[in-house]
């Protein structure tokens, strides 16, 4: 009964060996995906730490420096405007008669002060006339004397009148400002982004200390900037000039070049947030980014969500790797493709960023690296398999 015994656990410990061999060598191996180890560009960048905001560069909220009552609305949101123009007027009917009436009082003034002058200029010849006379004892002194005085009462006639006629001409000017007052221009070319009020709506301007919602919001579309919060630790590496890179959720996996124009001189503490720097962004040449390629221009809406990359120092034709397949200690896992296995290694990492990883020490180009390394169980001269896609892409190689 022994010897049965112990042939049935020898078999039965064959079984188990065998399977194991047969796991570890047959087709059933763990499948990874690798890439190929290269030369290229490694920038070193800080990025946003929370979501930025693309913003025109001028934003106008604008109100009627005066309340009243809203007779004329001139546009509608949307509305491509002009530097000047009309966008709302109050009612102003009694403003506008009064200019009309001081309009027709400054003529009048004028007028006068013209006809002073004509008789001041006549006094003054018919003055000099008898100043002749006087000397050849045509004419008594009481005459000269009576022409004199009324040539200097005629001058200062012609003074009162020009002095009138200023005062009227002031008076129509104070008109002129309080009828501009009724009246809301576009202080900039731009688009009319929102109207707050409507046709016979009472505005009333906003008292101070006391925000209240613009009557029209403007925006100048022709220049964009981006604004995003950089964590204060990374804050100090960054300058002005500094070059970067902008991307949008409305525009997919397409970025635009900029440049830091303006850093925060003061760190930003909101509860319950990192304390963070706001760093503007401004484009480089955004009309030609945008019509790239021969793509048609597509519109940039102020309040876009937009991300940035500050780039600090970059390296080109550098080795480098996906930052992906870096583990923690620096190690990675290089694909042996003769052997089907892998093998551990510890590299030297220069310059990274979340895609691209320099590698100064401890790989060379062509090699390809493990890029899934999550798989559970990978180690050190494990037999795997490539993933689909990369085994028929080695079985195409001649």
């Amino acid at each position: 009964m022994t010897r049965p015994r112990f042939l049935w656990i020898g078999l039965v410990l064959v079984l188990i060996i065998g399977t194991l061999l047969w796991r570890r060598f047959s087709g059933d191996r763990i499948e990874v995906t690798v890439a190929t180890v290269e030369q290229g560009l490694v920038q070193k960048v800080v990025a946003n730490t929370r979501a930025g905001t693309l913003k025109a560069c001028r934003q106008a909220h604008l109100s009627p420096a005066i309340g009243g009552q809203l007779s004329v609305l001139a546009v509608r949101e949307g509305d491509l405007v002009e530097q000047g123009q009309l966008l709302l007027e109050l009612w102003n009917k009694d403003l506008v008669a009064q200019k009309l009436l001081a309009a027709s009082e400054l003529r009048a003034a004028r007028a006068q002060a013209e006809s002073a002058r004509i008789q001041m200029e006549t006094s003054g010849r018919e003055a000099r006339r008898l100043q002749n006379l006087i000397k050849i004892a045509a004419i008594s002194e009481e005459t000269l004397d009576k022409a004199n005085s009324l040539a200097e009462e005629r001058r200062f006639s012609h003074q009162a009148a020009l002095a009138a006629a200023e005062t009227r001409a002031a008076r129509l000017d104070v008109l002129s400002a309080e009828l501009e007052r009724t009246r809301l221009l576009a202080p900039f070319p731009g688009i009319v982004a929102e109207i707050h009020g409507e046709l016979n709506e009472y505005i009333t301007p906003s008292p101070p200390g006391i925000a209240t919602l613009p009557a029209i919001e403007l925006l100048d579309i022709s220049c964009f900037y981006v604004t995003a919060p950089i964590d204060e630790v990374d804050a100090a590496k960054v300058v002005v000039g500094a070059r970067g890179r902008v991307t949008m959720d409305a525009f997919g996996d397409r970025h635009f070049d900029a440049r830091v124009r303006r850093i925060a001189p003061y760190v930003l503490d909101l509860e319950k947030q990192a304390r963070t720097v706001e760093v503007e962004m401004e484009f480089t040449d955004l009309a030609a980014q945008l019509n790239d390629q021969g793509s048609a221009p597509r519109s940039l809406l102020s309040g876009y969500s937009a991300d940035v990359e500050i780039i600090l120092e970059e390296r080109g034709r550098t080795v480098r790797i996906p930052t992906q397949a870096l583990l923690p200690g620096n190690r990675i896992f290089v694909y042996e493709p003769d052997k089907g296995r892998l093998e551990a290694r510890t590299i030297e990492p220069g310059l990274s960023n979340w895609d691209r990883t320099e590698v100064v020490q401890g790989l060379q180009p062509g090699e390809r690296v493990v890029l899934s390394i999550d798989q559970p169980g990978l180690k050190d001269g494990m037999a795997v398999k490539l993933s689909g896609k990369e085994s028929d892409r080695d079985s195409r190689k001649p």
